[in-house]
């Protein structure tokens, strides 16, 4: 055998043992005429000596090894003179008996510590031997931990893990699919999943009540810290529930991986929020709800003091920071730059400083006196010190939006995001439908496939858009520290109220039957009321290890630009596959 133990198993009670470890170089340094080697597998890293007083051929051996070298020890477990409490085998050390070199190396491009100087771009490139470093073993062994406590945890529960296809036809939000092109069909082609939502239904319909999957899910969209192109779910639905059902079953879920994998309780049920409470105080359909700033409307005592782009606006709101008020003008004068930028979208920003000794100091003195700004003050729940920032708008939502990011900035600015602490909770009553001034029309807010609440049937089936407009979802999210990790619904599993769904969204009898018709049909034959949702896997993994970015949970991620640099793809195919898939390209160049 190559190995006795790994090289994060061995303790002082082993001192004695004869023991043979497998592993790579760490790194290797002389002290007089002793060789000391740090071998490292994945499970830890264990100190090697090798004696001034060994035998020749292994002293030589020694001396000739370098970095990343792969290496099998024989020797004896011996207590270190010089211990090192930093790692769990620092108390002893393998007096080296022989040596083999399993295999050299090359000089590698960065070091493989877990401060490494190599750079995002060369790790990635390398990006199997930047998964040598501790950071990434341990974000995949948490990543690995979850995955887990998430089977075991759905199992109990009588949760059977059912595959579903990865071939599959083009959804309605097409232009995001990826496709494959059919080599038997030539001119058809399959796209990947973006989620299995129709297939996990019909197996409702087929009659296995209880579903899941850690499944890899596909959407050909721009990137950012948390999306990747192909991401990872943790899909599922029950049959014969009501949200409270589904509620109370991944509440469940999601307290055990708290529990297990971060030592963390919650005691009681989690809050639960409306999405008209989370956007009219947090301007987010994700509000982070650690820190306060919450939103304040303060329409009615700022209107009618003469100064017009308040006076004309249709909504104001404000949030008061914490300390503010010690804010400078160039501070301010800054984060009004901030503001205007595209990502936020403002015209600009109103601040009023509330001074300890009770003054106030403000960009709008000119049409404000010390009651007015009081008032405001008072509406906004400013208390002395802080500092009040206002927008206005003829939409109240716009608004609140560009609040909940500026809101957003303070609190990373002011420290108030521990990612050490965590405040999970849902999301509710949604609207159903969203509408687009642009296209003049109706898009799910979710998916095609959420039921509305039962209590908003009747306003569900008017012909009145502003009845449509009020109709709630029975739909919900799991919202952690301002992110969304996961969404679902009730779904609709009557075929007439499914082909309504359509009606109203404007997809017709035929394009409905053409993209739907094996869903509608199989309503037909008994569908039970059912329901579910989906984490965000690589969200719920990079959250619970304190990080922003899903990128170091995920093994072989993908770049900016949707690149894999370390395989170099995607990449041209050569013109023999082309011709038997019977596919002609155009260049971006050769574009009308």
């Amino acid at each position: 055998m190559y190995r006795t133990h790994t090289c994060g198993q061995l303790r002082i009670e082993d001192a004695g043992k004869e023991v043979t470890l497998a592993g790579w170089v760490q790194k290797s340094r002389k002290l007089g005429g002793m060789t000391f080697i740090d071998l490292r597998d994945r499970y830890g890293i264990t100190q090697i000596v090798v004696e001034a007083d060994a035998p020749e051929e292994l002293v030589s051996t020694a001396n000739s090894i370098g970095r990343e070298f792969v290496l099998q020890v024989k020797g004896v477990v011996i207590e270190r003179s010089s211990k090192n409490a930093k790692i769990p085998t620092g108390d002893i050390e393998i007096k080296a008996t022989a040596i083999n070199i399993l295999n050299k190396s090359v000089t590698p491009p960065f070091t493989i510590e877990n401060e490494s100087d190599g750079g995002e771009d060369i790790r990635a490139k390398y990006r199997y031997l930047d998964l040598r470093r501790g950071p990434l073993k341990d974000a995949l062994m948490l990543r690995h931990r979850i995955a887990h406590e998430t089977r075991n945890y759905l199992d109990n529960l009588g949760f059977m893990e059912i595959e579903t296809p990865y071939l599959i036809k083009s959804t309605p939000e097409g232009a995001r699919d990826f496709v494959v092109p059919s080599r038997m069909n030539p001119g058809q082609f399959y796209a990947l999943p973006q989620s299995p939502q129709t297939f996990k239904q019909l197996l409702m319909v087929a009659g296995y009540d209880r579903y899941f999957q850690i499944v890899r899910c596909f959407r050909d969209e721009d990137l950012r810290a948390d999306r990747q192109p192909e991401f990872t779910q943790i899909d599922c639905e029950m049959s014969f529930v009501e949200q409270e059902d589904v509620l109370e079953t991944f509440e469940g879920m999601m307290k055990t991986l708290f529990k297990n994998v971060l030592g963390v309780e919650f005691e009681g049920p989690l809050p639960r929020m409306s999405w008209f409470d989370a956007m009219d105080k947090y301007g987010s359909d994700k509000p982070d709800i650690r820190f306060g700033m919450q939103i304040h409307e303060i329409t009615d005592v700022a209107k009618g003091k003469g100064f017009s782009v308040l006076d004309s606006a249709a909504y104001i709101g404000a949030i008061s920071v914490p300390g503010g008020a010690s804010y400078t003008r160039k501070q301010i004068d800054a984060l009004t730059e901030w503001v205007k930028r595209p990502q936020v979208g403002a015209k600009g920003l109103i601040y009023i400083r509330v001074n300890e000794d009770g003054t106030y100091k403000s960009s709008i003195d000119k049409f404000y006196g010390a009651e007015d700004l009081a008032r405001i003050a008072a509406e906004a729940e400013a208390k002395s010190g802080d500092l009040i920032l206002a927008m206005s708008g003829d939409n109240n939502r716009k608004v609140q939006t560009m609040l909940g990011v500026l809101r957003i900035e303070m609190g990373n600015r002011l420290g108030l995001r521990n990612p050490g602490e965590f405040a999970p909770l849902w999301i509710v009553d949604f609207p159903l439908l969203e509408w687009d001034d642009e296209t003049q029309r109706f898009y799910a807010m979710h998916h095609p496939f959420t039921a509305p609440k039962p209590e908003h049937e009747a306003l569900f089936y008017s012909d009145r858009k502003e009845d449509l407009e009020k109709v709630c979802a029975n739909a919900y999210d799991f919202v952690l520290n301002g992110t969304e990790l996961g969404g679902g619904s009730i779904r609709i599993h009557n075929a007439d109220v499914q082909k309504r769904m359509f009606e109203v969204l404007g997809i017709g009898a035929e394009e409905a039957e053409y993209k739907f018709g094996f869903i509608i049909n199989a309503f037909k034959f008994g569908a039970p009321p059912h329901g579910g949702l989906a984490f965000g896997f690589d969200r719920v993994c990079a959250l619970f290890g304190g990080s922003d970015s899903i990128r170091d949970y995920i093994a072989f991620p993908k770049n900016n630009q949707g690149r894999d640099v370390m395989i170099d793809s995607p990449s041209e195919i050569d013109q023999l596959q082309l011709d038997e898939l019977m596919l002609d390209l155009r260049k971006p160049e050769e574009k009308i």
